[in-house]
């Protein structure tokens, strides 16, 4: 065959932000589709990639979860830390708790399908427990510029159970019961211990 007759080479699709693309769509896929529904086929096709695009850029669907998941916890955790960051005294740390419970953790539905999809995931599969260990420190370390440790760990602790009845509760709490659960931790002061 000579180099006239050659059959043409396909042309090199250029795209930088592949490997990005796909970590941002299958947050959408799971989304969608939850994590035991999302494959390599459905998010090659949801970010218009080639198959082959997932195993050439990921070693496994767990890297590609991981990778997706930080994302996720890295963006939730810089509104709380922007949100917290703004508090400079005991009352703006008490709205700012509120603020993040009812606004922040709220906001998006798709946030929260993903949150405990991580969740989920992170307790089936031990090796992707350090994605939410890493957010709940950092949530924890916004919380430490206001709060000693232990109060720090109890309002961090009080803030996921509440998202989690205000997703799912028929009848979630309201705001100013939110404020009341917030100021019983942060104004309680601990039992002394029995002896």
């Amino acid at each position: 065959m000579t180099e006239a007759t050659a059959a043409p080479s396909r042309a090199r699709r250029h795209d930088p932000d592949r490997r990005d693309r796909i970590i941002d769509v299958t947050l959408d896929v799971v989304a969608e589709l939850g994590v035991a529904g999302t494959t390599h086929r459905a998010i090659a096709r949801a970010a218009d990639v080639p198959l082959g695009s997932m195993t050439y850029h990921f070693a496994n669907m767990d890297e590609l979860l991981g990778l997706a998941f930080t994302r996720l916890a890295n963006r939730i955790a810089d509104r709380f830390e922007d949100r917290l960051g703004q508090a400079h005294n005991a009352q703006q740390v008490r709205d700012a708790v509120v603020e993040l419970i009812m606004v922040d953790l709220a906001d998006s539905p798709a946030e929260i399908v993903l949150t405990y999809e991580l969740y989920t995931l992170a307790a089936r599969r031990p090796a992707l427990r350090s994605v939410t260990q890493a957010w709940m420190a950092r949530s924890r370390t916004a919380l430490q510029h206001h709060l000693d440790p232990q109060t720090a760990r109890y309002i961090d602790a009080l803030m996921e159970g509440i998202s989690v009845h205000r997703a799912l509760d028929p009848e979630p709490m309201g705001i100013s019961d939110v404020r009341d659960a917030v100021d019983r931790v942060l104004r309680t002061p601990p039992a002394s211990t029995p002896r």
